[in-house]
């Protein structure tokens, strides 16, 4: 690897910070940054298309939502995220500040452990014409704003109907995104090794309606079936899009992956000590 990305989250000293410190550990690379990284360290700015062509390595420098908004950067190109934890959850970013430069070095190595992390992708129809096409890392959200009223969110699953969702929203999730927003609304946590789609309701109105786990490779369908005002489609938690009458979603595996620079210190159940207390009574 001689082409490295330096994706920062904004207004972070700390990011800048470590950012200097790998460019003085590793002179030999050449190094890609976006324009607020940029501005706190004096480098020159790359475009993020040039990112997105070149990078061969991709190192975030944040929280889940900075590794987030470097997944969807590349748009599906098969390149390593060395997530280098510096919020305060990080499911993601695996790495602490401290291990950083020994995690990049394995790498650089070729003795790094890559996981491999499946994509939701999604399509929103309107009167027969696409308004909107995505791909998510953690989930796609339908959800009201604070006063408007439950919607009805007809649910199809391979053309086989499902239920109406009568709920604040519904969260569709890949296993990655199964600890996130799905997993507060009630949903399962799913290991990310295991392909397939949580189906997570919203506050439902019948308690009789509960989160499914749905196989990966069989497309999912939504159709908003009844007039409501303020309802808003989300994709990782980075974009949005207002809902009308009659809109339909389509959701199904994507065929691009995100691979993921692993802690070697942790496994996945570690993870879930660590961060969320899981199993402790």
């Amino acid at each position: 690897m001689k082409t490295l990305a330096l994706i920062a989250r904004p207004k972070k000293p700390e990011a800048a910070e470590l950012a200097a410190a790998i460019a003085a550990a590793h002179p030999e690379l050449e190094l890609l940054v976006e324009p607020h990284l940029a501005e706190q360290t004096g480098w020159a700015a790359t475009p993020a298309d040039e990112i997105r062509e070149r990078a061969e390595l991709v190192v975030v420098l944040g929280g889940d939502g900075t590794l987030i908004h470097a997944a969807r950067l590349l748009r599906g190109r098969p390149v390593p995220l060395l997530g280098v934890n510096l919020g305060s959850l990080g499911f993601m970013t695996e790495i602490p500040a401290v291990g950083a430069l020994p995690a990049l070095a394995s790498v650089l190595a070729g003795t790094a452990r890559i996981d491999s992390r499946m994509k939701l992708a999604c399509r929103l129809v309107r009167g027969g014409r696409v308004v909107l096409e995505d791909e998510v890392l953690n989930d796609i959200v339908i959800t009201k704003a604070a006063l408007a009223k439950i919607a009805d969110h007809e649910t199809w699953l391979d053309g086989a109907y499902v239920a109406t969702f009568k709920s604040d929203g519904v969260i569709f999730a890949t296993p990655t995104g199964s600890t996130a927003y799905s997993l507060s609304a009630g949903g399962p946590i799913v290991h990310p090794s295991i392909d397939c789609a949580v189906v997570t309701p919203i506050c439902p109105h019948a308690l009789t309606q509960r989160p499914i786990v749905v196989p990966a490779d069989v497309p999912l369908t939504l159709k908003m079936t009844a007039e409501v005002s303020d309802v808003y489609l989300t994709i990782d938690g980075q974009e949005g899009q207002p809902l009308k009458l009659g809109d339909q979603l389509e959701i199904w595996k994507s065929e691009h992956r995100v691979q993921l620079v692993r802690n070697p210190q942790l496994d996945y159940f570690a993870i879930l000590r660590t961060k969320l207390r899981w199993g402790e009574r």
